[in-house]
């Protein structure tokens, strides 16, 4: 009688953690099916993206002493210096620190001036000299904020969302203060960007992979494949002898 009150209350508590666990175990699993099916350099976006410009210098670059000391207050601090391309001209991206935040200034390696934000009209030709393909933009924003369940979360704000037509089907980011491309978003990556939230269900910043509802479930989930195993040895006729 004891044995078939345990196989009752181990089918009772297999059944409740089954029905409680299913629709999260059908999204993990969809999620490592899209995972295992799909190119993740489609995803990324890096099959449409050209490679790197190389910079030619035409003309003797201005020193970094001349501008430095010009932009950086007493109490900055340097960061980092180097030589980057912007619509085919070399220019110094300096990033300082100061007491409002982190700080990034263009300078002209050429005449020392420093560049104007980044507008619409270049944000493009920047967005076009990085795809691949040809294709005509649908649309364009300036993005000054964004929240955690942004697809540009985490980089560099304000930046140019540019949408472009088939056969890119994919916005670029271009970020105003850097003039340059951090990254691009297509439907592939928002549909990995939902099951990849759903496969470590943190529902904001996606990459947690140590949060507790996490954890809760797959010790239920373990739970549930140990409580299905007890089950087939229990009602097993070597058992129930």
């Amino acid at each position: 009688m004891r044995k078939y009150k345990i196989i009752h209350l181990t089918r009772k508590w297999h059944r409740y953690l089954g029905l409680i666990l299913g629709i999260q175990f059908f999204f993990w699993t969809l999620g490592g099916l899209y995972f295992s099916w799909t190119n993740i350099d489609e995803i990324r976006g890096d099959n449409l993206k050209s490679g790197n410009p190389i910079l030619n210098f035409e003309k003797d670059l201005v020193s970094p002493s001349s501008f430095v000391h010009h932009h950086l207050g007493a109490n900055d601090s340097l960061l980092s210096l180097k030589v980057v391309s912007i619509l085919d001209k070399p220019f110094y991206e300096m990033v300082f620190k100061s007491n409002e935040g982190t700080n990034t200034k263009l300078i002209n390696a050429i005449n020392g001036k420093t560049r104007l934000p980044l507008n619409t009209d270049d944000a493009i030709k920047i967005a076009r000299q990085k795809l691949n393909v040809t294709a005509e933009v649908t649309h364009t924003e300036l993005i000054t904020e964004t929240n955690t369940h942004h697809e540009y979360r985490g980089r560099p704000l304000p930046a140019y969302a540019i949408t472009f037509d088939a056969p890119a089907n994919t916005t670029v980011y271009v970020s105003q203060d850097h003039a340059n491309v951090q990254t691009f978003r297509s439907q592939k990556w928002r549909i990995f960007d939902f099951l990849w939230m759903m496969h470590t269900m943190d529902y904001q910043e996606r990459d947690n992979l140590n949060n507790w509802l996490l954890r809760i479930f797959s010790i239920f989930g373990l739970i549930t494949i140990l409580s299905g195993f007890t089950l087939y040895f229990l009602t097993s006729k070597k058992w129930l002898r």
